[in-house]
């Protein structure tokens, strides 16, 4: 029932309809969930998700108010476990206005990929008077929250994670518990793979914990697949130092945060479609349920 961002063989779905995929896995799988909308999330802050044992996002959480950021943080840190389903996540500063409900206000100033750019003098919100823009910007990368942020963007093609060798020891092996390829994700109703379109890495610049353990990496995109733009100094450096190639690349990742919280991210906007192929009989789908599991236990 959907127009669909592409006219190949998978679903061609993205962004708020492809979070149906991660809807019927969690029902396909016999997962009790609530849904709780952004705008509970921005009006009773951590209140809204407090009692759960495991949050997750779903494929696409770009747009944040400070109000959002401040509940996942605050649920994070007083021990909550967090998911982060998706890429290009907790990416722009956004303002809801005060008397007039479902109104949002986004100033697209000084960097980020977008589809149009604010102009000089309009960086700030009229909504709340706050600098606009990324949350980079504004002190709050994503990497920060959840341990990666947004790094480069392609067309709708989706590719594979390689799990990392040093994934065997008993911190992270039950994440794998049941897996044993070294290929994660060559398939899916997104794109095709599950590493793709908007891709998210770890940066220790940016926020990303020192203990953070990068479990899968992904890799063999497409040539349409470009660094974003906050990246780039000159036509010759960026801001990592480091060959542009090797940060065209969707970091799956896990770490623990002090005061008992936990977070997994996927790193990869394609990832929620991989959820369901073969029935749910795959290896993404594993890795999920054994990271549900150990979170909601």
């Amino acid at each position: 029932g959907y127009l669909t961002f592409c006219a190949g063989s998978d679903s061609g779905l993205r962004h708020f309809q492809a979070d149906s995929h991660l809807i019927t896995w969690l029902e396909s799988q016999g997962y009790d969930y609530d849904i709780v909308t952004d705008q509970e999330l921005n009006d009773e802050g951590v209140a809204a998700i407090g009692a759960y044992k495991a949050v997750m996002t779903g494929s696409h959480p770009e747009y944040h108010t400070k109000e959002t950021l401040d509940a996942l943080q605050s649920y994070r840190d007083g021990g909550g476990s967090l998911l982060y389903m998706g890429g290009n996540g907790f990416y722009w500063r956004v303002a809801l206005h005060k008397e007039q409900p479902g109104i949002l206000e986004i100033r697209r100033g000084e960097g980020g990929i977008r589809a149009w750019a604010a102009e000089p003098g309009e960086y700030y919100n009229a909504f709340d008077g706050h600098y606009g823009g990324l949350w980079r910007r504004n002190g709050r990368a994503p990497q920060a929250l959840a341990g990666v942020g947004f790094s480069a963007q392609g067309t709708f093609l989706g590719s594979y994670y390689r799990r990392n060798p040093d994934t065997t020891d008993e911190a992270v092996a039950w994440i794998f518990e049941g897996v044993d390829d070294e290929i994660l994700g060559d398939f899916g109703l997104s794109g095709g793979g599950a590493a793709g379109f908007e891709l998210d890495r770890v940066d220790e610049r940016l926020g990303s914990p020192p203990d953070i353990r990068i479990l899968a990496s992904s890799e063999n995109h497409a040539d349409t697949f470009v660094l974003v733009p906050e990246e780039h100094l000159t036509h010759l450096t960026n801001w990592p130092g480091k060959p542009v190639d090797s940060l065209l690349r969707a970091d799956m990742v896990y770490f623990d945060v002090p005061g008992g919280g936990r977070v997994f991210s996927a790193g990869s906007i394609t990832f929620c479609g991989s959820l369901l192929h073969n029935d749910g009989d795959n290896n993404i789908s594993r890795i999920i349920a054994n990271v549900l599991n150990r979170f909601l236990a």
